[in-house]
């Protein structure tokens, strides 16, 4: 049964905690879902491509995109801009197709004041440790950088409560069943099925 209208999707958390590899996992298992390759400054990291990890501009093309409103949703972070093109995620969400936008605290913010149907998922790891010890791991950033990114998460984790969904990613094979649950349970909402209804009127 194909859906009459996509399922907007805002997945947030701090830097570390397995985003990227959770998202992966989940669209190996489902279909009919798209990922929203969010705008930045930032320059590429080693094997990052464009228009897949990110869609790299300058500052000035930036600037220029969101003078003209074309921008769900954009913030800075660390001096670099990141946003959401709008037309991308509303002819997406027209098709019947779900929009999954990995974004931070600030651009959910944005998303929840302009979108309040879509669903909010906040991801943690098990412990705070777990957190320091996967920036650790990850080799790529400095001791100052790292403590930089703790603190952040700090900071993040005040805005929990603002989120619909608290996904713990220990393993990620549980953290994507959970967050297929409640992709499940927003397609049984009433509104999403009232095409059906219209019979039993």
């Amino acid at each position: 049964m194909k859906k009459e209208k996509g399922q907007l999707i805002v997945l947030s958390g701090p830097s570390g905690v397995g985003k990227s590899t959770v998202i992966a996992e989940l669209f190996s298992q489902r279909e009919n879902i798209y990922f929203s390759v969010s705008f930045t400054t930032r320059q590429p990291r080693v094997g990052e491509q464009d228009g897949v990890n990110y869609n790299f501009v300058d500052r000035a093309e930036f600037e220029r995109m969101i003078a003209n409103q074309e921008l769900l949703e954009y913030a800075e972070y660390v001096n670099n801009y990141y946003g959401t093109s709008l037309k991308a995620i509303q002819d997406k969400l027209d098709a019947g197709v779900d929009v999954l936008l990995d974004i931070e605290v600030q651009g959910a913010a944005k998303v929840r004041s302009r979108c309040p149907d879509a669903l909010f998922i906040f991801i943690i790891p098990p412990s705070f440790e777990e957190l320091s010890r996967r920036l650790h791991r990850r080799n790529t950033d400095s001791e100052d950088v790292i403590a930089g990114r703790l603190e952040k998460a700090r900071v993040e984790f005040r805005e929990i409560p603002n989120y619909d969904y608290l996904v713990i990613n220990d393993k990620v094979s549980g953290a994507v069943a959970e967050i297929e649950a409640i992709l499940r349970a927003a397609e049984c909402r009433v509104d999403n099925r009232k095409s059906i209804l219209a019979q039993f009127a």
